[in-house]
């Protein structure tokens, strides 16, 4: 059986302590820290010195420019870039110009929005893949219904149009509760 070497266990500073670097602000060594809000790096001199930064990079890295492509804003070339929400189209002039674009283009249904009368329900798509179908004229007109929007009104209610759920023709408006088997 062979020893175990305990001089290895009591050093006074572990290996790792150091990963992180010194403080900008006062010098101390910056260490893994946690709040309500989850693990962040945080100064060891705290509560003197109060700097602390995030644990994980959120920053929005560019993975391929967009040749050809000109920004509706300002101009510049587009590129396709990685963010803390995933991939996107946004303008290389960040942080002068803020426009961004989803990577999937959004298909415009030709249903009228029965809510504003204005807009047309377009297919979208949440960051978690789940399809929903709202407004194009959003933020003004929120909007939304989760199944494809049918072009017929309600005859319960009147409600201008009716989505298709699983086959079905269901009134989207909560206190109606509208179905009928779908003909097709």
């Amino acid at each position: 059986m062979s020893k175990i070497d305990h001089s290895l266990f009591s050093a006074h500073e572990h290996a790792l302590e150091q990963q992180y670097g010194q403080c900008p602000d006062c010098g101390k060594d910056l260490h893994v820290r946690n709040s309500k809000n989850g693990p962040f790096i945080g100064c060891s001199g705290y509560p003197e010195c109060h700097y602390a930064k995030p644990l994980h990079d959120t920053q929005t890295t560019v993975l391929k420019v967009i040749e050809d492509s000109h920004c509706p804003e300002c101009g510049s070339t587009m590129a396709i870039k990685k963010g803390r929400y995933g991939m996107f189209i946004g303008c290389t002039n960040f942080p002068e110009c803020h426009h961004i674009e989803g990577t999937k283009a959004q298909q415009d249904t030709l249903v009228d929005c029965p809510k504003c009368k204005e807009g047309h329900l377009i297919d979208r798509t949440n960051k978690y893949g789940k399809r929903f179908f709202a407004c194009n004229r959003y933020p003004q007109c929120r909007y939304v219904v989760n199944f494809a929007p049918v072009p017929e009104p309600c005859p319960a209610c009147g409600w201008a149009i009716m989505v298709d759920k699983k086959g079905q023709l269901v009134c989207p408006q909560p206190l109606c509760g509208f179905k009928q088997q779908r003909e097709d």
